[in-house]
């Protein structure tokens, strides 16, 4: 029963990799686009919020996504020094 617990755990594990939502600034690259996200951080003494913005380069294979599209960021392991993520589409929910 162990051995069936411990692959559970695993799967849910895989389910649950670290993701960002972000905007793509760059897609001059082959097969790799440049996406900014952003987020809330706050400082420390003064309690004050302030937005905070990092690049990530993610990996495209099909270089579908342009400047603007807003998408879905999924580590993986390395593809090469800098790229570290996957880039997904996100389905826009329809209200």
């Amino acid at each position: 029963m162990n051995k069936d617990n411990n692959q559970t755990e695993k799967e849910n594990s895989k389910k649950n990799t670290k993701g960002k939502i972000g905007v793509v600034v760059s897609d001059k690259m082959d097969k790799t686009v440049v996406v900014k996200v952003d987020r809330l951080k706050m400082h420390p003494i003064y309690r004050k919020k302030y937005n905070v913005s990092k690049k990530y380069k993610a990996h495209d294979e099909d270089n579908k996504f342009k400047e603007g599209d807003k998408v879905m960021l999924i580590e993986t392991k390395p593809m090469s020094k800098e790229k570290k993520w996957i880039a997904k589409e996100i389905e826009s929910k329809k209200a």
